[in-house]
């Protein structure tokens, strides 16, 4: 579609039909209609008004009047609605304030006008800039046929009109929307900043960030070692920042031109923010509650799945990703945390196409899909491109790992068991201190990559829950190495490892082959064991590598 937003002029938007319930429809702030009627939804609004009771009245025609501070059944609010319905106002937004819906309607109704009612806890100064923003929305809408909202079409309009690939990033510096028109050139930073959905530096410490935001109107940001030169704007709505467009420089010839059509989309740019932001805060939160559904309720599984439009035709693999941070609940952390989600789900957008992810708890999941005849080579090639990039969001080491695949949607829960069985291993496998800046690894696996210690692990969970580990070899060692500060453990461990080679031993234990020779025999005289029996050194070498690996991961011995 060949959308031209920049050609929008207030004459336009002016003469555009904006409809009472076009505004509600992009404002999406929880009103409630006290008395819909066909009449009042389509009654044309043209701005909105904060009413004071005290400020000398004036033209409500076609305005949306917000009734800060007014309660239903007072003489303020009854004036109100009087004035407002004889000067023909589009609709009057209250706060119950205890009023019964009831009341609200009786009212609404003795003065044909529409009632709105907000939330007792939401703050006017953003309501207002909602409403404002729908009518110039909703007029936007009108006459372009621009869909509020998506900032990737938008980036790509942006990019069309500037000759330069185009970024749209918020305060906080995460990447909202990005333009993806071939033939555009591109940097490194570029390429980096729109994998990881976030700017390498938070704008609030980034000198060219800081230079824009100063900036009325859009501005050049000269290019710094081999990165390219950028145009920017800082987009605003009613006062409040919602973040920048960045443009790549088009070259000398062109570059006027595209500050001007930056400057000319500034009005859009904010209601095409503002309106992205809500959305994207509904479906972010739907979408984690249908993963959830998903991987915790599988009677109740393929509606999740059908409502995500998933395809289980081939089956589907859970992954797990984790920050391992010192402080998980620190304000970087959750930042960090969301820029993961980010990331994971633009990597799975390239390369399966498709992407479900979702934050719950501090854990980002992503529902992997089996493409072709090796899918597990590709769920490979996901997580460990993933943590390729995770140095770029976060200091910390990133832990990722996916499950089985689950022929089915409703085998995912046990996907996703697997996933983070793998997860936790890999954590508790990191050195003592993981919170190290630079410290430890990222590490990235298949459930399959780790069966044998993850099983022998849940076989040591076994040993220890049923009481077999409480008088056996293995403990009667343990206990007599504390207490008389021996070592018979470690030759045991020892021997086993090298399966009784005396020189193999020496080697390991840094010993005389003939020390090895008499710490065995003392070993099997002070226990009486019989270690040329199989079947005691089977269960010798179980133990001892169920406890180790129990003691890798972080769990007490014989777990």
């Amino acid at each position: 579609m060949n959308v031209d937003i920049t050609g929008l002029t207030e004459g336009d938007l002016q003469g555009a039909v904006v409809r009472l319930t076009d505004c509600l429809q992009l404002m999406q702030a929880d009103l409630v209609h006290a008395n819909p009627t066909p009449e009042n939804l389509g009654h044309p609004v043209s701005d909105v008004l904060m009413y004071d009771p005290l400020d000398e009245w004036t033209s409500v025609d076609n305005r949306i009047i917000l009734a800060v501070g007014l309660t239903c059944g007072s003489a303020d609010f009854d004036q109100l609605m009087h004035r407002a319905s004889n000067s023909n106002a589009a609709a009057v937004i209250v706060k119950a304030h205890g009023a019964s819906m009831e009341q609200l309607r009786s009212a609404a109704d003795q003065h044909s006008l529409a009632v709105l009612v907000a939330p007792g806890n939401v703050d006017w100064t953003r309501l207002v800039t909602l409403a404002r923003a729908a009518v110039m929305g909703a007029a936007a809408d009108s006459v372009s046929g621009v869909r509020l909202g998506d900032l990737y079409a938008f980036a790509n309009a942006a990019a069309s009109l500037t000759n330069g690939a185009a970024s749209i990033v918020d305060p906080l510096g995460r990447i909202l929307g990005y333009s993806t028109l071939p033939g555009q050139p591109v940097d490194e930073l570029r390429r980096i900043t729109t994998l990881s959905l976030q700017e390498v530096r938070p704008p609030a410490f980034d000198a060219d960030f800081k230079t824009v935001y100063a900036s009325a109107g859009a501005v050049l940001i000269p290019g710094a070692d081999e990165e390219m030169a950028r145009l920017a704007l800082a987009v605003r709505a009613g006062g409040e920042l919602l973040g920048s467009i960045w443009i790549i420089d088009p070259g000398e010839d062109k570059r006027e031109a595209a500050l001007e059509a930056l400057d000319r989309m500034a009005p859009l740019a904010g209601l095409h923010m503002l309106h992205a932001r809500s959305a994207s805060d509904f479906g972010e939160r739907r979408n984690g509650d249908l993963i959830r559904t998903l991987m915790d309720d599988p009677a109740h599984a393929s509606f999740a799945a059908a409502q995500l439009g998933l395809d289980a035709a081939r089956g589907l693999a859970v992954a797990a990703f984790s920050i391992v941070r010192p402080e998980a609940g620190d304000l970087e952390g959750v930042r960090e945390i969301q820029r993961l989600l980010h990331l994971v789900t633009t990597v799975c957008n390239i390369q399966f196409n498709s992407s479900h992810s979702a934050l719950i708890g501090s854990v980002v999941y992503a529902l992997l899909p089996c493409e072709g005849s090796t899918p597990r080579d590709g769920h490979r090639r996901a997580i460990h491109e993933i943590s390729a990039y995770a140095p770029t969001i976060s200091s910390y080491p990133l832990i990722a790992t996916v499950g089985g695949i689950a022929p089915k949607v409703e085998d995912l829960p046990e996907s996703r068991s697997e996933a983070l069985q793998t997860l936790h291993y890999l954590l508790q496998s990191q050195p003592a201190n993981p919170g190290s800046k630079g410290g430890p690894s990222a590490a990235a696996g298949l459930f399959e990559d780790y069966r044998v210690p993850l099983s022998l692990l849940k076989v040591g969970a076994f040993i220890a829950e049923t009481g077999l580990s409480d008088i056996d070899d293995i403990t009667r060692i343990e206990a007599h190495d504390a207490e008389q500060q021996t070592d018979y453990l470690d030759t045991l461990r020892a021997y086993l490892a090298s399966n009784g080679t005396i020189s193999a031993m020496a080697e390991r234990l840094h010993v005389h082959n003939n020390t090895v020779r008499y710490r065995v025999a003392r070993l099997t005289k002070e226990f009486d064991l019989d270690l040329d029996d199989p079947q005691k050194r089977l269960w010798l070498w179980l133990r001892l590598t169920t406890m180790d690996l129990g003691s890798e991961a972080g769990h007490s011995p014989g777990h």
